[in-house]
Order: C-alpha cells, then structure tokens, then sequence
C-alpha cells in the first residue's frame, strides 16, 4: 500500500466517516426525551466537534506541512469548525430542527477543545518516547 493510500485510508477516512454520522444524525428531528441536564445539547455539541477537531488535527498531521504545527492546528480549528457552521445550515432547513447560534459556539469551542488536547495528548506522549501518527 502506497504511503498515499495509507494516509487517505488510515487519517482522512475517519474523517470522512465521522462528518457523515454527524450529517445524517442532524438530518432526523431532534430528541423529544433528552435528559433535563441545563445545555446537554450544547455540551454534546461540544464534545462532538472536539472528536472531530481531534480528527482532523491527527489527518493533517501527516501531510506535506506537518512540521509547520501552528498551520496544522489552524486548519484543523478552521476545518472542523466551517462543519460546524454548515451543519447548521443543514439543520436549518431539516424540519423539526433549527439553527442556532449557540450551537455553533459550542462547534468552534469543541473543534478548539479537541485540537489542544489532541495536540498535548501527542505532546507527553513524544516526551515519553511514543508517538500517536
């Protein structure tokens, strides 16, 4: 397997499958039984597209500009946060659903959340000797 092949397969492929699950979960109504926690969703939300910030740190992490780490985690913020925000345009026309803005802070915060703990996550780990790419 081509080194191409590998990273499309191994890095992007998640990615991929994992904005595909985010799509289709926002493409049914929302949940009429969601536990009586203040702002679950907004916390969801968050942890959603910080898995998905985490993703796309992890994939371009092993392109051509790997060493550049400041663009690396930009575009990864970037990336996984214009999901966000078109995820909520999506929603916006799923009946039953609505955009809100709230929901798309909770987007950034999460992408920015999940790039850094990502990014310190590889961090300890190269100081201990292992490495997560």
């Amino acid at each position: 397997m081509t080194k191409r092949y590998k990273n499309l397969l191994f890095y992007w492929f998640p990615v991929l499958i994992y904005c595909l699950l985010i799509y289709i979960q926002s493409s049914y109504p929302s949940a009429k039984n969601i536990p009586a926690v203040p702002n679950i969703d907004k916390l969801l939300h968050l942890a959603a597209y910080a898995i998905l910030g985490a993703l796309f740190f992890r994939a371009f992490r092993v392109q051509r500009f790997k060493e550049n780490i400041n663009l690396v985690i930009i575009l990864s913020i970037l990336s996984s946060s214009f999901y966000g925000i078109t995820d909520e345009i999506h929603q916006y026309y799923v009946p039953s659903r609505n955009a809100d803005i709230m929901d798309i802070v909770a987007d950034i915060l999460g992408s920015i959340c999940g790039v850094c703990i990502y990014y310190l996550f590889a961090i300890i780990l190269k100081k201990r000797g292992r490495s997560i790419y």
